[in-house]
């Protein structure tokens, strides 16, 4: 049985940071799967469509990657992968109280399913999509953080030039 791993998330949109993380997860599970979490309550830049194609070109090198979308509970599209364990990234200790909470209720739904928390790298601690987006809408340059076309797609959405 391969060693699956769920990397959940709005991935809105998806950054170095996450792609890093992706990356050092493939040196542990055989195969991760970015499940894009479909969330009407939040307010989001981009579409499910648009996250997933972001995602399918940033990570188009790797054949041990599936990206997928879902809705729900995180632990039912878990074991709807026959999968035990959630990825999760860690930037600082303001990430971790949430995350610790999500991890003990999905604990507490599926007993069977583990979270595994890699800290993100030293080089991506500071960023994060909310914060990408806001430099981004004021012009700041944001080249560098997030792949080519995923900053082609920010320069669009915003209209810069």
């Amino acid at each position: 049985m391969a060693n699956i791993a769920i990397y959940p998330g709005s991935f809105d949109p998806i950054t170095n940071g996450h792609l890093d993380l992706v990356e050092r997860g493939l040196k542990i599970f055989d195969h991760i799967i970015i499940a894009v979490a479909k969330n009407p309550a939040k307010k989001l830049l981009f579409d499910v469509e648009e996250r997933l194609e972001m995602i399918r070109v940033s990570l188009a090198h790797t054949t041990r990657v599936t990206i997928d979308s879902f809705s729900g509970l995180l632990v039912d599209y878990v074991r709807s992968r026959n999968a035990r364990v959630i990825l999760r990234g860690l930037r600082a200790v303001t990430d971790f109280e949430y995350e610790f909470q999500m991890a003990m209720m999905n604990r507490r739904l599926e007993p069977a399913i583990e979270t595994v928390f890699l800290m993100t790298g030293l080089r991506w601690v500071f960023l994060s999509s909310s914060i990408l987006k806001e430099a981004a809408v004021h012009g700041g340059n944001i080249q560098g953080m997030v792949h080519e076309f995923v900053y082609q797609k920010l320069r669009e959405k915003f209209n810069l030039t």
